[in-house]
């Protein structure tokens, strides 16, 4: 069970240590996104060590959008160094979709080049050929969409990035089960032969506002059904709640995890296990 934070727009943590310490009982790790949606916010690694030294397990994200190899290389190890173990790699947000739209994107590596980088680190050596004075131990993780059309364009990229080194795969928000199911069933002659374990992502549908701009977002899929539900509650986040705990339920059976996005409204966490029928730690 994983859940979620973002960094600041600015250097006082306090909100975030918060929250982490109020989801410590309740979830394994927590993900530290990297300037998500292209938005300039307190760096993943330097949170990420904060909520490592309050006994939470990190799991910092890093984007292969603002760095070059060289910078990409050394976080690495400067992650290793302060003892953050768990890195999921993804590509980032191009900086046309957050306030920055003048800043120019790096992409010098993708997220394949990057896992097989890290695990060049994790070996020994660089992406120049030299030998290392120390080396780091990952688990390496990066992110797949089920419901991305044409679904096959994301089974052979998870399958590169399963050979390049990653371990665990996190998914965009999953509102349709059965079609999760059906991608699982695509994917597990992969998966199942490489212990490869994934952890399906499960948004809070808060408002039916906040409906309108998920289904704005690229990869996103929320069946009518549910859009229905959301729009004709007389509480909306109450019945948010309850969607996010039968789709957690109905995952259950069938998912290695749970990958819990709150987005800004974490403290329903607790609740929403609940009535999924899941205890705390």
């Amino acid at each position: 069970m994983t859940a979620e934070l973002f960094p600041p727009k600015g250097n006082d943590a306090s909100a975030l240590l918060k929250k982490a310490d109020f989801l410590k009982p309740f979830v394994d790790a927590i993900n530290v996104t990297d300037n998500q949606r292209a938005s300039m916010r307190l760096g993943s690694m330097a949170v990420s060590r904060l909520i490592k030294e309050m006994g939470v397990e990190p799991i910092m994200q890093m984007t292969c959008r603002d760095r070059n190899r060289i910078a990409l290389q050394s976080d690495l190890l400067s992650a290793s160094a302060l003892g953050i173990e768990n890195v999921l790699i993804l590509s980032g947000d191009h900086p046309l979709n957050g306030e920055y739209k003048d800043a120019k994107p790096v992409y010098d590596l993708d997220t394949v080049q990057l896992l097989t980088a890290a695990g060049m680190l994790i070996k020994g050596t660089d992406l120049a050929g030299k030998n290392l004075s120390g080396t780091p131990s990952f688990c390496l993780g990066a992110v797949v969409n089920p419901t991305a059309n044409p679904v096959e364009l994301q089974i052979m990229m998870l399958e590169k990035k399963i050979n390049a080194g990653a371990v665990f795969f996190q998914t965009q928000p999953i509102f349709d089960v059965s079609q999760y199911e059906d991608f699982l069933g695509k994917v597990r002659p992969v998966t199942g032969a490489q212990k490869v374990r994934i952890l399906p992502g499960v948004a809070l549908l808060k408002s039916a506002k906040f409906v309108k701009f998920l289904l704005g977002l690229p990869g996103v899929n929320i069946p009518q059904a549910t859009v229905d539900r959301i729009e004709r509650a007389p509480d909306q986040l109450a019945e948010g709640i309850k969607i996010c705990a039968e789709t957690i339920s109905r995952l259950r059976g069938i998912a290695d995890g749970v990958h819990i996005m709150a987005i800004g409204m974490e403290e329903h966490i607790p609740e929403i296990l609940r009535q999924a029928g899941i205890k705390s730690k």
